[in-house]
């Protein structure tokens, strides 16, 4: 029996992709697969949307907060209603390449590592290519994903029996940052890159990646609240961050035209 694989999706307001996301999980080559969406009280088309998949997959499950929670929040109710293997999560408005899950797996079984992730590529919010392929280092220490952000978080795959079922901190933005931290830290093995790329990553107009200002601040309270290092260990690790950014992590960012 091939191990069972929980994702994670949480949902607001997310008619505009939504059912786009589902059916890239649906596509997928590997068959044994949970998936929960949680929405965080959505006032759009969202659930309507998914109805007719939860009515069709029963594979698919749906969550509903009663209140706003927000992202971190509603992750961790998918994390705890999970029962699979390897838990692993994707927005609503990114997708998976069919083979994504069947590649990972079988990385994850035959290296026996507890921590993966992939290179992954980006669109537009129209669904077209930006042609720009984000590469995945072969290995990540905990201290070097101290320095940046190098996990794609619909590439990131962790093993639950191995390191139990870790949570969110309940960040308003970056906590998969500080989720993949935390994970790498209790695992106290690298994280192992998958090169292939296994995913398309939605840039948007309002995402933080978008927002250079606000993806500092978001940073520097991973560090501060998400960690719960001192101010002064906060500060010492943005500086850190700046020049691993510009100067190590862009380079990881490749034209696909000139590969």
């Amino acid at each position: 029996m091939k191990p069972l694989v929980s994702i994670i999706t949480p949902m607001f307001n997310s008619e505009a992709y939504i059912s786009e996301t589902i059916n890239s999980v649906i596509s997928q080559t590997y068959a044994n697969w949970e998936m929960f969406l949680i929405d965080d009280c959505s006032t759009d088309k969202t659930l309507q949307i998914i109805t007719p998949f939860t009515n069709q997959y029963p594979n698919i499950k749906l969550l509903k907060n009663n209140t706003n929670l927000g992202a971190a929040i509603s992750r961790n109710r998918g994390i705890e209603a999970s029962k699979g293997k390897y838990i692993t999560f994707l927005d609503a408005d990114d997708l998976w390449k069919p083979q994504k899950l069947q590649i990972q797996i079988k990385f994850m079984e035959t290296n026996n590592c507890d921590v993966s992730y992939s290179s992954y590529e980006q669109i537009d919010e129209t669904g077209k290519p930006l042609n720009e392929l984000i590469k995945a280092l072969p290995e990540l220490s905990y201290q070097k994903y101290l320095k940046s952000n190098y996990i794609g978080n619909l590439t990131g795959m962790y093993n639950a029996e191995v390191l139990g079922k870790i949570k969110v901190p309940n960040l308003q933005k970056r906590q998969d940052w500080a989720l993949w931290l935390l994970a790498i830290k209790k695992s106290g093995k690298p994280a192992k890159g998958i090169q292939e790329s296994l995913a398309y990553y939605r840039v948007r107009k309002d995402s933080m990646s978008s927002n250079k200002i606000n993806l500092l601040k978001h940073n520097y309270l991973v560090y501060r609240k998400g960690l719960g290092f001192s101010t002064l260990k906060s500060v010492f690790y943005m500086l850190v961050f700046l020049y691993e950014h510009f100067f190590v992590k862009s380079k990881l960012v490749v034209s696909i035209n000139t590969i």
